[in-house]
C-alpha cells in the first residue's frame, strides 16, 4: 500500500464513515487518501461502478458489501444504504463508502453525508476523479480548451424514477455552454438530443459517447447531435459529451494499443 505515516495521512477513526471517490475505473487513478482508506477500513460498502481490481486493494478480512444502483435494475433504496452506513459506524467500525467517480457528482454522496450528519456520525468526503473529466481525458477529449469553451455544463440524463429529467430547463442548458457533459444519459439520448436541437443547438454539433472509460474495454462512438437517435444500443456505463472539444480527439487519442494492457493507467 502506501506509507501513511510518511505522508501524514489522517486517522481513519473507528465509528466513522469515509465517502470516497474511486475514479472512473482504472485503479491507478485512486487518490492517496482512497488507498489509505482501503488499507484501514473494516468494511467497504461499494457501488456498481467500482472496478473489481480496486476492491482487491481492500484490507484482508474487511467486510465487503454491495450497494450499487443501476438504472432499470433492482437496486437498494437510498434510505436503506444510508441507514446501513450509520448502523455499521455505530458498531464501532471504520466504514468506507466507495463510489465510482466522485461521490458528490451525481453519486448521492451529498445525500449520504446529510444522513450521517443528522445521525451525528463523523464522516469525511474524499473526492475522486469524475468520469466527466477523467473519462473524457482517456478518450483524448479535454473537457475545456481556451479556443473552444470558457464554460461547461454537467447534467444527469435521468431522474430518480429512471425517466427523462422533468425539472431541467433544456432551453437554458442548450445556451449555457458550448460543451455539455451528460452522465447516465444513454437511455434517453435521442430525447435529450431532440430537446437540445429544439432549443437551438446545431444538429452538426460533435457528440461522443465514451463507454468503460479508462478501462481496457474503453470504446468511443463519435457522431453529431442530429444523428444521436441513430446510434442504437450503446454499452454502459458511459459518459456523453457534446460540443467542439470533441474535435481534439483526432489528435489527442492517446489511450490505444499496448497502453490498454498496462496494469495501472
Amino acid at each position: 500500500m502506501i506509507d501513511s505515516a510518511r505522508l501524514n495521512l489522517p486517522e481513519f477513526a473507528r465509528g466513522s464513515v469515509w465517502l470516497v471517490g474511486a475514479g472512473p475505473g482504472d485503479p491507478g487513478l485512486l487518490s492517496a487518501l482512497a488507498l489509505h482508506a482501503l488499507d484501514r477500513a473494516d468494511c467497504v460498502v461499494y457501488d456498481a461502478l467500482v472496478d473489481s481490481r480496486i476492491l482487491e486493494l481492500a484490507r484482508a478480512g474487511a467486510l465487503r458489501e454491495y450497494a450499487g444502483k443501476r438504472g432499470g435494475r433492482p437496486s437498494p433504496r437510498q434510505p436503506d444504504i444510508s441507514a446501513r452506513l450509520i448502523g455499521l459506524a455505530r458498531e464501532g467500525r471504520r466504514v468506507l463508502r466507495l463510489k465510482g467517480g466522485d461521490p458528490c457528482v451525481f453519486g448521492r454522496g451529498g445525500e449520504e453525508a446529510l444522513a450521517l450528519a443528522e445521525a451525528r456520525v463523523p464522516f469525511r468526503i474524499v473526492p475522486g476523479i469524475t468520469a466527466g473529466i477523467g473519462g473524457l481525458a482517456y478518450a483524448g477529449i479535454p473537457v475545456t480548451h481556451r479556443d473552444t469553451n470558457q464554460a461547461v455544463v454537467f447534467l444527469t440524463g435521468h431522474e430518480e424514477s429512471g425517466g427523462l429529467p422533468q425539472s431541467v430547463d433544456w432551453a437554458a442548458i442548450a445556451r449555457a455552454a458550448p460543451v455539455i457533459v451528460m452522465f447516465m444519459a444513454v437511455k434517453h439520448l435521442p430525447a435529450i438530443a431532440a430537446k437540445l436541437m429544439a432549443a437551438g443547438r446545431d444538429p452538426d454539433d460533435r457528440l461522443a459517447v465514451v463507454s468503460e472509460a479508462s478501462l481496457p474495454d474503453q470504446a468511443v462512438v463519435e457522431t453529431i447531435l442530429g444523428k444521436a437517435g441513430d446510434l442504437g444500443q450503446l454499452p454502459t456505463p458511459a459518459i456523453v459529451v457534446l460540443g467542439p472539444v470533441n474535435r481534439y480527439r483526432e489528435v489527442l487519442n492517446w489511450y490505444v494499443g499496448d497502453l490498454r494492457g498496462v496494469v495501472l493507467g
